[in-house]
C-alpha cells in the first residue's frame, strides 16, 4: 500500500511537472516542450523520492547533485524545482523573460537548485564526473545523477568521459539517458545508430539498467538497484517524447517550438483530464 502512495505521489507530480511546461513555455513563446515531457516522471522521482536535497540549502554540501545535461529540458528542471520548493511556482511564468533568472537553459549562477549550467550537448557527463571525484577526495558520501539525451551521446566527449568514470571508478555517478528516439534532425537512428547501447556502455565498465522511463515502478526500482552496484551506472529509461499530449507525443514538431493558443488550450484540456483520472 505505501509503495503505492507513493507511485500515486510521483504520478501527480509528474503531471504538475508537464503542466509547468506546457505553461511556461507557452507563455515564453519559446522553448522546448517535447523532451521536456519526456523527463517528467524521471525527474519526479528523483526531486520527491530519491535525491537528497534541501531546498532551503541549495548549496548544502552534503546534497546529492544533478546535472542536466541535455539543457534545452530546462523547462521541466525549473518545474520540479519550483515544486519542491527552491523558488516560488509563480516564477515559471516568467521563463525566458527579460529580467527574470529562468533562461532559456539552466545557469547555476542564478537558479536555486541548479547545479551545473548546461545547453552545450555533450559536456554533462564530464562535469558530473568531476563532481563525483569531488565527493570521493573530500569523504561526502553524496551521489550525483546526470541526465542525457539520446542525441547528446552522438558527441565523442561522452564517450571519453563513460570511460573516465569507469577508470576512476565512480561508483556514486548515476547517469539517465532520456532514450525516447528523437532528435533535432530525425529518429536517432537514422542520424547515428546507438544500438545495441546496454553492450556499448557495459565494454566501458558500467553497470546498466533498463527501465520505462513513464512507469514509476520500474523507474523506483531501477533507482534502488543503482544504489549498490559498485560502478557508475547507465539507467536507460525508454521514453516517448511529448509525454501525455497527444498531438505532441512520438513527434519531432515541438522539440523546440512552444504551441498555439488552441493547441495550449488543447493540452491543458488533456493534461487537466489525466489529473481528474488520478483523482478518481
Amino acid at each position: 500500500m505505501q509503495d503505492e502512495k507513493v507511485i500515486m505521489e510521483l504520478q501527480r507530480r509528474a503531471l504538475q511537472i508537464r503542466k509547468h511546461v506546457i505553461e511556461s513555455v507557452y507563455r515564453a513563446g519559446s522553448g522546448h516542450p517535447g523532451g521536456s515531457l519526456s523527463v517528467a516522471d524521471v525527474l519526479a522521482c528523483l526531486y520527491f523520492h530519491e535525491m537528497r536535497i534541501d531546498p532551503q540549502r541549495p548549496d548544502w554540501p552534503d546534497r546529492d547533485r544533478l546535472v542536466l545535461s541535455k539543457g534545452h529540458a530546462a523547462p521541466a528542471l525549473y518545474a520540479a524545482l519550483a515544486l519542491a520548493g527552491f523558488f516560488p511556482e509563480e516564477e515559471l511564468k516568467n521563463l525566458r523573460k527579460t529580467g527574470h533568472f529562468l533562461q532559456g537553459h539552466p545557469c547555476m549562477r542564478k537558479v536555486p537548485g541548479v547545479d551545473m549550467s548546461t545547453g552545450s550537448l555533450g559536456q554533462g557527463l564530464s562535469v558530473a564526473i568531476g563532481m563525483s571525484l569531488a565527493g570521493k577526495l573530500d569523504n561526502r558520501d553524496y551521489r550525483v545523477f546526470v541526465i542525457l539525451g539520446d542525441g547528446e551521446i552522438d558527441e565523442g566527449q561522452v564517450w571519453e568521459a563513460a570511460a573516465a568514470a569507469s577508470h576512476h571508478h565512480c561508483s556514486n555517478l548515476v547517469a539517465i539517458l532520456d532514450r525516447n528516439g528523437l532528435q533535432i534532425d530525425g529518429h536517432t537512428e537514422e542520424i547515428m545508430n546507438l544500438e545495441p547501447l546496454k553492450w556499448r556502455w557495459r565494454a566501458f565498465g558500467w553497470d546498466v539498467i533498463a527501465a520505462d522511463g513513464h512507469d514509476m515502478g520500474e523507474l523506483l526500482a531501477a533507482l534502488r538497484e543503482a544504489r549498490g552496484t559498485g560502478k557508475p551506472t547507465l539507467i536507460i529509461t525508454y521514453t516517448i517524447k511529448g509525454k501525455d499530449v497527444s498531438f505532441m507525443e512520438g513527434t519531432l514538431s515541438f522539440h523546440g517550438k512552444p504551441p498555439s493558443d488552441e493547441q495550449y488550450v488543447k493540452a491543458m484540456t488533456e493534461l487537466n483530464q489525466i489529473e481528474e483520472e488520478l483523482h478518481d
